[in-house]
């Protein structure tokens, strides 16, 4: 733990409790859980984005003349 030893980690600990308290602590842990649960929901939603799939392939349809004209056709009545 570098030059502190257990003791000075303890005593930084129990400050830190005294003055702020249990409750916004564990708010704080859980505030804290759900921001890095979320960044790793996100980041997995990126790199799904990212990947070509088969089903969001772009696909080209082909319509002849007639279809235009019946199409236009029934728009107008």
């Amino acid at each position: 733990m570098g030059t502190f030893s257990i003791w000075h980690w303890l005593v930084v600990l129990a400050i830190v409790v005294l003055v702020f308290g249990t409750k916004k602590l564990r708010n704080l842990g859980s505030d804290l859980g759900n921001a890095v649960r979320g960044f790793k929901e996100g980041m997995k939603g990126a790199d799904e984005d990212n990947t070509p799939s088969s089903s969001q392939s772009p696909q080209i349809t082909h319509h002849s003349a007639e279809a235009g004209v019946k199409e236009k056709n029934e728009i107008k009545l």
